[in-house]
């Protein structure tokens, strides 16, 4: 065999928690020293860490060393098995394919001495890649009841970075952290959007585990989880307690899923610039005023026209309105009507975890039909009867749902009145508006006189949420 003067020396690792390249530090050792007794001439280190070569990911440098052999300019491999290679039979003979073709015969491990170039090599070297490929196989299936068997019983799985909140061993509450998640999520339930809470975040100079800003997508995901909530989820599903303290309680995070699913379905993006967009009606006509600006003057007006249909006839100047009403929301916190009525919310908490297990029933009784229709266990006709009660019963608990966490905002502010009036100007925008609308369903403005600058409290009258 002629001697090798450009060999590739390919290396790699299909899990590398660390980081730190030890394994294929280790291949890269064990190939020079078999490349040096051979008397072969390493011309490029070709490595791809952290990438299973069972599942079919790409893999850049295995790719960029294929290409390499095709044109010629590589005439020997070196690995430090075949299963490094390749765990694909299919993959095996397709890098076969290229090396006949570029005419290299050279390819050497530092287990096993396998010739491709003959008959017996190329028998060895798939017998090796079928065994590899069921090793695989095997061994993902011992992974996947791993991790199954440690989500039933409540134990945490691994990962790079710490869930935020949680120290490294995953099961210790940080509670630094766990009182700024706590925060957010009585301010999110209490309306305030996730976007102005990342910039919160943000302005408090702790970020992400992973060093990173925080974004909204980010902050999303982690409110929704099981885990701040004491949970076990496997692949998306809760699958029971977990051995970790929980930050928040699992009615908490129905309640932020719920809220989280509310706002998507609005589907608002446009930036709130007013404090009382959308919860004022005109004393005429009964239409929804709109925020509006003339010159240097911020105004609420009723609209005529197609698009918005009222009378056009009633403008307020908003700046007393809006000082006038959040005053008067900010008061409504600290009345013993409120009080009495978030005294009675551990009743709707105990009704919104019965109506939440009985939701998630009906939903798994839904996925149960569409289980035995897709395999041809019930007919069309049998499934579409079934399914029907099914919906029904979802779309009430939906319902019922929805009319219950209607009121979970006030448990955060009630007796706060005066706290919050002390500290309002330094809200944002976003927060202010979470606050009235926890309280103030809407309000009607009465006619006025034309032209005047302030507002007659008699104007205003507001329609308190019950």
């Amino acid at each position: 065999m002629d001697a090798v003067r450009a060999a590739a020396v390919y290396a790699r690792v299909s899990s590398d928690q660390t980081g730190q390249q030890l394994a294929v530090t280790r291949q890269l050792e064990d190939c020079r020293k078999l490349a040096a007794e051979r008397g072969w001439v390493v011309a490029e280190e070709y490595v791809d860490n952290d990438i299973s070569a069972f599942r079919g990911k790409q893999r850049p440098a295995y790719e960029r060393m294929l290409a390499d052999i095709a044109a010629g300019v590589r005439d020997g491999v070196l690995v430090y098995n075949t299963d490094r290679l390749t765990r694909r039979p299919i993959e095996l003979e397709e890098f076969t394919l290229v090396c006949e073709a570029a005419g290299v015969r050279s390819f050497a491990t530092v287990t096993a001495d396998i010739d491709l170039g003959n008959d017996d090599g190329m028998f060895m070297a798939r017998v090796l890649a079928a065994v590899a490929a069921k090793e695989s196989g095997r061994k993902s299936e011992r992974l996947r009841r791993k991790a199954q068997q440690n989500a039933e019983a409540g134990r945490p799985n691994g990962g790079h970075l710490r869930p935020f909140g949680y120290e490294s061993d995953r099961v210790t509450v940080n509670e630094a952290e766990a009182v700024l998640i706590r925060e957010v999520v009585d301010r999110f339930l209490a309306g305030e959007s996730l976007h102005s809470l990342a910039v919160w975040l943000e302005s408090t100079g702790v970020p992400t585990t992973g060093g990173r800003p925080w974004h909204t997508s980010t902050l999303r995901q982690m409110l929704i989880s099981a885990r701040i909530a004491g949970l076990r989820s496997h692949k998306g599903v809760v699958v029971g307690d977990a051995v970790w303290e929980p930050i928040i309680t699992p009615v908490q995070r129905e309640q932020v899923i719920a809220a989280v699913e509310r706002k998507r379905v609005s589907g608002r993006r446009v930036p709130r610039r007013y404090l009382l967009s959308g919860l004022l009606r005109c004393g005429k006509c009964g239409s929804r005023l709109y925020s509006a600006r003339r010159e240097t003057t911020r105004r609420y007006v009723c609209m005529s026209g197609p698009d918005h249909r009222g009378c056009g006839k009633l403008t307020v100047v908003a700046e007393p309105v809006e000082e006038w009403l959040a005053a008067a929301a900010l008061y409504r916190l600290d009345t013993p009507g409120l009080t009495d009525r978030v005294a009675g919310l551990s009743d709707a908490d105990e009704r919104l975890s019965s109506l939440t297990a009985q939701l998630q029933a009906a939903q798994a009784k839904r996925e149960e039909l569409a289980s035995m229709w897709a395999a041809d266990e019930i007919s069309r006709t049998e499934w579409s009867a079934a399914r029907a009660p099914i919906e029904a019963r979802i779309e009430q608990a939906e319902k019922e749902l929805s009319r219950l966490r209607s009121t979970d905002s006030l448990a955060t502010l009630v007796g706060r009145g005066k706290e919050l009036e002390a500290e309002w100007e330094a809200l944002t925008l976003a927060r202010q508006v979470a606050i009235i609308q926890a309280v103030l369903d809407y309000a009607t403005i009465l006619p006025g006189t034309p032209g005047t600058r302030t507002v007659d409290p008699s104007r205003i009258v507001p329609e308190w949420r019950d």
